[in-house]
C-alpha cells in the first residue's frame, strides 16, 4: 500500500521519493537514536514511564518554575539509567555566581550534555544572550563535554536573522576554543524546504556543528495547538502561531506524523551531517515511542 502524507499543497506518496538505502538506513537510525524532549508539567509523570530504557531526554526550563525544577528532574532521570540534557536558559540565570553553581552541579552531578538556549524571562538576569553566558560557563571547570546550541531555519519573532546567523556562529567558534564539543539543534519547523535551504547556506557559511533536526512527535493536533498557548515558553510552536499553512497542513490528519518532515529531507540528513533528531513530545511520549518502534518494520 502506498502511504499518503500530508504536506504543503496536498499529498505525496512515500513512492513518489527516490529515497536511497543509505539514506533510509540513516533515516531509520535517527529516528532509533532520538532525544525525546519533555517539560516540567503534571503529564510528566505519565511521559517518564513511557519513556524507553536508557533514552536521551532533553529537559526543558521554564520561567514560572525554575532551573532548580530543571535540575530536579535531571537528576532524577539520570538516576534510572536516562540520557538526561537539561535546558539552560540563558536569561534565568541571575548572576556569575549562579553560572558557577551551575557549572559546579554539571561537574557533580555528572551531567554529560546540556542544551543552552537564549530564553524567554523577562526582565533577564546578568546575561541578555546565550553567547554571553557561554563564555563565562566555559570559563568554568563545568565537566560538560557536550553543549547543544539552538538555531532558527524559520527565523525568531524577536531577533532578526543576521543576528542569529552571528549568534551561531560565536557559538560555535566558542566551543571550539574550549575543546567542547557542540551541536545545533534547530526550532521545529514543519517546512521541509525551508530546513534544506538553511543548512545548505549555514554549511557555505563555515557552520561546521552537527546538526539537531527539531520537530514534533506524534502528538495530537488539539494537543499540538492548545500546548501553545499554555505554555508560553521558548519558540517550539513559534512557527505554528505564525503560519496558516502549517496548521492547515496540521489539521488533514488527527495525528501529526513526523515523517511529514524526515521523508522530504531524507537525503539532505545523510549529505549534511545531521546527526540527531530532537523530538518535541509535548509529553505524548508513549504516541511518539510507538511511532519509532514501528519505523523499523515500514
Amino acid at each position: 500500500m502506498l502511504h499518503k502524507i500530508p504536506i504543503f499543497g496536498g499529498l505525496f506518496r512515500r513512492s513518489d521519493f527516490d529515497e536511497s538505502e543509505a539514506a533510509k538506513a540513516n533515516r531509520l537510525a535517527l529516528i532509533e537514536g532520538m532525544t525525546f524532549e519533555v517539560i516540567p508539567l503534571k503529564s510528566l509523570t505519565e511521559a517518564e514511564a513511557a519513556l524507553p530504557v536508557g533514552a536521551r531526554v532533553s529537559v526543558t526550563a521554564s520561567p514560572a518554575k525554575g532551573l532548580e525544577v530543571t535540575q530536579e528532574i535531571t537528576e532524577r532521570m539520570l538516576g534510572s539509567g536516562l540520557q538526561a540534557i537539561p535546558h539552560i536558559s540563558a536569561r534565568m540565570v541571575r548572576d556569575r555566581a549562579h553560572t558557577k553553581e551551575l557549572a559546579d552541579w554539571f561537574r557533580d552531578t555528572g551531567v554529560a550534555t546540556m542544551f543552552l538556549v537564549g530564553g524567554d524571562m523577562d526582565p533577564p538576569g546578568e546575561y541578555n544572550d546565550a553567547v554571553d553566558f557561554l563564555t563565562d560557563l566555559l570559563d568554568c571547570d563545568h565537566g560538560l563535554s557536550t553543549i547543544g546550541v539552538t538555531a532558527y531555519p524559520d527565523s525568531h519573532p524577536l531577533i532578526d536573522n543576521e543576528k542569529l546567523h552571528a549568534a551561531l556562529h560565536d557559538k560555535q567558534r566558542l566551543l571550539a576554543d574550549a575543546g567542547v564539543a557542540g551541536y545545533c539543534s534547530t526550532q521545529m519547523c514543519f517546512d521541509p524546504a525551508m530546513i534544506s535551504k538553511w543548512i545548505k547556506a549555514e554549511r557555505a557559511a563555515g557552520m561546521t556543528l552537527p546538526v539537531h533536526l527539531g520537530l514534533s512527535g506524534v502528538v495530537d493536533r488539539t494537543k499540538l495547538l492548545t500546548m501553545g498557548t499554555r505554555l508560553g515558553i521558548g519558540q517550539s510552536l513559534s512557527y505554528l502561531r505564525k503560519n496558516r499553512k502549517a496548521i492547515t497542513s496540521m489539521m488533514t490528519t488527527a495525528n501529526y506524523d513526523p515523517n511529514n518532515l524526515l521523508l522530504p529531507l531524507s537525503q539532505d540528513m545523510l549529505e549534511h551531517d545531521v546527526q540527531g533528531l530532537h523530538v518535541f513530545t509535548f509529553n505524548q511520549v508513549a504516541a511518539t515511542d510507538a511511532w519509532r518502534l514501528a519505523q523499523a518494520s515500514d
